[in-house]
């Protein structure tokens, strides 16, 4: 019978004729491997749809160096210092002659304790602008940082014969000046930083370490506060203001600002640390441990809180917990914290295992040119000489001290 349309008995439908043709092999291979495509984009759908969307979507448009650099201004703005050092680097990359985005860039990598990195930024503005006092000023910031600071001063007079206007200059001057001693200069130099320009954070600050260093704790207050209001979310004010509260003895005062720094950012381990120290010294040891312990719960390295937390152990003469804690303090931390050595053998001494305490306390010695901490060591040997019969008084390096009790921390003996 042709192929065609034929008419059904029931008059009701119509049909096509003809023999069915089956599928081809390659057809149901093609199948199969269509189903497998559809059955991996399933199950790694989430790997996939990146993929498949920079097939049909345009790149996001690159950011331009001046929408980079406002972006880098607003986060340093809101405190996120790490933001702000990303942005402007990328600001850099894409203008690396714009001295205002290298200057800047090289500032929060200085506020970032990145003075080498700050260091290397300031020679490219002097490479690229001899003239310009920006580069001169931030190397003198670095330099100080690093240490160098009668490498810095010249550098910073270089600044100044440049502009003798330009206040982060005698900002970067005074803290030189202050790292070697020169108080009077650098309060006249923080001074006249701050009268140039009473907006600069750095300048407010670069006097009240000046006021600090010569114990005029009340001005150096002001200057903080002063710093406070124009940044108010750069969380490292507060703790100079706290310093300088603690200059005053006035520990409410300390805590509240840590109590604000943990409003701001409830995770801020390093408030919580402080709050520790600070009710520590007031002898409110449960509330100094919780403080401790909630920083270890948020970053178990901060050596700070170990060796803090091993004090309030000490105190409470849990000299084992002491000694694990302080131990913990030296493997993160090396000889950073000499309270962390030589409690750590008194604690020892403490459990009748000067076997364990000398050692430790000897080498003590080393790390502290403070002279009531070598007088502690010093007797924590005497005493081990005193009462293990396997010691002699030669392993007290001389002057020797002597029986009479020595002034101590709070606690110690």
């Amino acid at each position: 019978m042709r192929h065609g349309i034929r008419i059904q008995r029931d008059h009701s439908t119509l049909s096509f004729s003809g023999r069915r043709r089956g599928f081809s092999p390659l057809l149901i291979v093609l199948w199969v491997l269509s189903l497998a495509v559809v059955a991996v984009v399933v199950w790694r759908f989430d790997e996939v749809q990146p993929r498949v969307l920079s097939l049909v979507q345009p790149p996001a448009p690159t950011l331009s160096a001046p929408t980079l650099a406002n972006r880098a201004f607003e986060a340093y703005l809101a405190g996120d210092l790490a933001a702000a050092e990303q942005q402007f680097a990328d600001a850099v990359r894409l203008d690396p002659a714009n001295i205002a985005y290298l200057y800047e860039y090289g500032r929060i990598l200085m506020l970032n304790n990145k003075p080498a990195e700050g260091l290397a930024v300031a020679e490219q503005i002097i490479a690229a602008a001899a003239g310009d006092p920006r580069g001169y000023a931030l190397k003198t910031y670095a330099l100080d940082s690093l240490g160098r600071a009668e490498e810095a001063i010249p550098v910073g007079l270089t600044a100044l014969d440049l502009n003798p206007s330009f206040a982060p200059a005698y900002a970067y001057l005074s803290g030189a000046y202050l790292s070697l001693g020169r108080w009077r200069q650098a309060q006249e130099m923080g001074a006249r930083a701050v009268e140039l320009d009473p907006n600069s954070i750095d300048a407010r600050r670069a006097f009240a370490f000046a006021l600090n260093w010569t114990g005029r704790y009340d001005l150096a207050v002001e200057q903080l506060e002063a710093a406070i209001a124009i940044h108010p979310n750069l969380d490292f004010l507060y703790f100079e203001l706290a310093g300088a509260y603690t200059g005053l003895k006035n520990d409410p005062a300390k805590i509240a600002i840590y109590e604000h720094v943990l409003a701001m950012n409830p995770e801020n381990t390093k408030a919580m640390v402080r709050m520790c120290e600070t009710y520590f010294g007031l002898r409110v040891d449960n509330l100094a441990q919780y403080w401790c312990e909630q920083a270890l719960d948020r970053d178990p390295n901060d050596a700070r809180a170990w060796k803090q937390v091993g004090m309030i152990y000490y105190t409470r003469r849990n000299y084992e917990s002491a000694i694990d804690a302080f131990e913990t303090c030296v493997r993160l931390s090396g000889s950073q914290y000499i309270e962390c050595w030589y409690l750590r053998g008194l604690a020892h001494y403490r459990l009748d295992q000067c076997d364990q305490g000398v050692p430790i306390l000897q080498e003590a010695l080393n790390y502290t040119d403070s002279e009531d901490i070598r007088r502690n060591i010093l007797q924590g040997l005497y005493m081990c000489a005193e009462a293990d019969e396997r010691y002699d008084f030669s392993i007290i390096p001389t002057p020797a001290p002597t029986a009479t009790p020595v002034p101590t921390p709070i606690g110690i003996f």
